[in-house]
């Protein structure tokens, strides 16, 4: 008989999950980058079917998986030279105090000591390490190469069209279930490779708005809630039939 109520049960997670997912979402509609979360779960007939036939093979809250919607998302004209945008696959990769990360977010800046970092102060990694700059109006390629034409100081002065780096950007086999560490970055996955040029289509001036759809979140809001409201009359509604079947057999006895 508890089979019921460990299957809303399972359920009303399931929706407690996606909520939490949803309010995510909304809070990152303007966040730069930002790749919508969604809740993986089975099916509720899945479930029911689970604990009716095989419950020790039932999946319960702790199931749940949580993915990133990987579609790219529109992009923003900024005009700001070093801001830029991924229009293909693939993470820029930052340093941080814990590790490498990974992010999508290009709205870099220049640190007191002219290293490319993130809005964070993380350093953003070229191919070949740190990047360096000696103006705030460098040129940057399709293929993520930094030019620095109207520098005075360094090497680029002596040689205006020669790379000074080349901004690194990594693919994974499978970015959908990177885990997140917060401040739009995630974490390495399996089958890590670095982008050659062909496969780099970065966008200078332009920021890549997040794929969040404000009306499609709050569509799966009121969609989680109706759902969350029906798993709390299933378990009403057995609570009160179980009970008044122990009564009648109260009155037999």
């Amino acid at each position: 008989m508890q089979e019921i109520f460990a299957v809303t049960l399972a359920s009303m997670h399931q929706d407690m999950a996606r909520l939490d997912r949803v309010a995510l979402n909304l809070a990152n509609v303007t966040t730069p980058g930002y790749k919508r979360e969604v809740v993986s779960a089975q099916p509720f007939s899945q479930v029911v079917d689970a604990m009716a036939f095989a419950p020790e093979q039932a999946v319960g809250p702790d199931g749940l998986q949580v993915l990133s919607d990987m579609r790219p998302g529109t992009m923003k004209l900024t005009g700001q030279a070093l801001d830029v945008a991924l229009a293909s696959e693939g993470f820029f990769e930052v340093t941080t105090p814990n590790g490498l990360a990974y992010t999508r977010q290009g709205n870099f800046r220049t640190d007191a000591r002219g290293r490319l970092v993130t809005v964070q102060g993380y350093p953003v990694m070229g191919k070949n390490g740190d990047i360096y700059l000696a103006t705030q109006s460098p040129a940057i390629d399709t293929a993520g190469n930094i030019t620095e034409p109207n520098a005075t100081t360094g090497p680029s002065a002596l040689n205006p069209g020669a790379a000074v780096a080349q901004i690194k950007v990594v693919r994974f086999d499978s970015p959908k279930t990177l885990p997140r560490l917060g401040e739009g970055l995630v974490a390495a996955g399996s089958g890590m490779t670095v982008a050659n040029d062909a496969e780099m289509q970065i966008r200078q001036g332009v920021l890549e708005n997040g794929n969040v759809n404000s009306m499609q979140e709050m569509v799966q809001l009121m969609q989680t809630m109706r759902h969350f409201e029906s798993m709390q009359k299933v378990a009403q509604g057995y609570d009160d039939m179980l009970g008044t079947a122990i009564r009648k057999l109260g009155d037999l006895s």
